[in-house]
Parts: structure tokens; C-alpha cells; sequence
């Protein structure tokens, strides 16, 4: 596996494991059904997930084996709050909670204002108590940045203050906004694409995510 940094991001990792590649260009074909579309999501998102989470704290517990008893790491601190932002990030959740099953899970609905082209927040449903929690916000996609800026935001708005952003293909612009506006949040992408185009889509990018995740294309 090999993880590059750039020096657009202090903390931007893009994640080049073979297996990681090679389900995501399937992901990109333009003729991948829906169905494949959504496995091959998961699976990405499990690959990205178990480096994403390599930092998080450890503690030890007396475990019995069959043979003695010793101490065994464990995690510590209170369960780590999953937050896709709706819609396409539904798509990482159940990637998340393969590899950590006692994870919480929020939600953040956010929409672009036509006139100020800024983003706007609908819904916001996270654990109460959530200053101590690592979030995890993910969605595929790592555009403009606006709706993650925003998402983190409003998550520091709420006391939160250890976050991790996880997304399948970035847009430089996006994480050079990153960067600028919150640069101690690490990104974690399969992909670092080219650019935005004249739609501030992601080429070479895959798409709408949430319209091919969920079949409205």
C-alpha cells in the first residue's frame, strides 16, 4: 500500500492499495450497474476506513484466551460517531460499521442556496454529548469542499473537536479549501482527481454518486 501526501493539505492522504485501485475504476465505468455501484462502494470504503482509523486511542483489558489471561488492547474513549452527509454519503455507512460496529451514526442534510450558492443545513442528528467523540464525515465525493466545510463548522459549533473527513475521489479545489479553512481535519481519498469542471463536477470523478448510488440517474 502506499499513501501519498500533497502540499496542497497538511493532512491530505490519498490511498493507493491495489485492490483499492482496481474496484475503484470499476466504480467509475459508466456502466456499472447500481447494484455493483453500492457493493463496490462499501468495499472502498472499508479499505479507506482501516487507515482512516489507525490513530485512535488504545487501552488495555484483561482477556482470557484458551491457553491464559493477558492484556489486550481495545479501544478507548466513548464510540466514534459516523456522519455521512446526505445523500450520497449513506453509501460509506455500513463500510464504517463493518470494521466498527459500535459506532454511532448521525446524520447532516445540507442544500445550496440559488442566490448565495452557499451551502444550507436542513437537519442536523448526532449524539448528545458529542464534544469527546471522533466523527468520521464522509460522503464520495470531495468537490468544492463547501458542504464539508460547513459540516465541520457546524460540528465545532456543537463542541466536537477530533474529526476525520473520508471521501472515494477529492477535487484539488476542495481540498485546498480544506486546507484553508480547517487544516488540522485529516482527508482521507482513494483519489485525488484532476480538477473541477465548468459544473464543478469531478473529472475524471464518477459521476453523481448519490444518483447512481441510489438509481435516479
Amino acid at each position: 500500500m502506499v499513501i501519498k501526501t500533497y502540499s496542497i493539505h497538511p493532512n491530505f492522504y490519498e490511498i493507493q492499495h491495489p485492490l483499492l485501485l482496481h474496484k475503484l475504476s470499476i466504480l467509475r465505468d459508466v456502466s456499472t450497474s447500481t447494484k455493483s455501484f453500492k457493493e463496490l462502494l462499501n468495499e472502498i470504503t472499508m479499505l479507506l476506513v482501516y487507515e482512516a482509523t489507525k490513530d485512535l486511542p488504545i487501552t488495555s483489558k484483561p482477556v482470557r484466551t484458551p491457553l491464559e489471561t493477558f492484556e489486550a488492547p481495545m479501544l478507548a474513549g466513548k464510540k466514534a460517531v459516523i456522519l455521512p452527509i446526505l445523500r450520497a454519503g449513506i453509501g460509506m455507512v455500513d463500510g464504517f460499521l463493518s470494521l466498527i460496529p459500535s459506532a454511532r451514526v448521525g446524520h447532516i442534510g445540507l442544500f445550496r442556496n440559488e442566490e448565495t450558492l452557499q451551502p444550507e443545513l436542513y437537519f442536523l442528528k448526532i449524539p448528545k454529548n458529542s464534544a469527546n467523540r471522533h466523527f468520521f464525515i464522509c460522503d464520495p465525493m470531495l468537490a468544492t469542499g463547501g458542504s464539508a466545510c460547513e459540516t465541520i463548522k457546524r460540528l465545532k459549533a456543537e463542541g466536537v473537536t477530533k474529526m476525520t473527513f473520508v471521501c472515494i475521489v477529492a477535487a484539488p479545489e476542495g481540498v485546498k479549501r480544506l486546507a484553508k479553512e480547517h487544516p488540522e481535519v485529516p482527508i482521507f481519498a482513494a483519489s485525488l482527481d484532476r480538477q473541477l469542471n465548468e459544473r464543478s463536477y469531478i473529472v475524471p470523478g464518477l459521476g453523481d454518486a448519490g444518483d447512481r448510488l441510489f438509481g435516479t440517474k
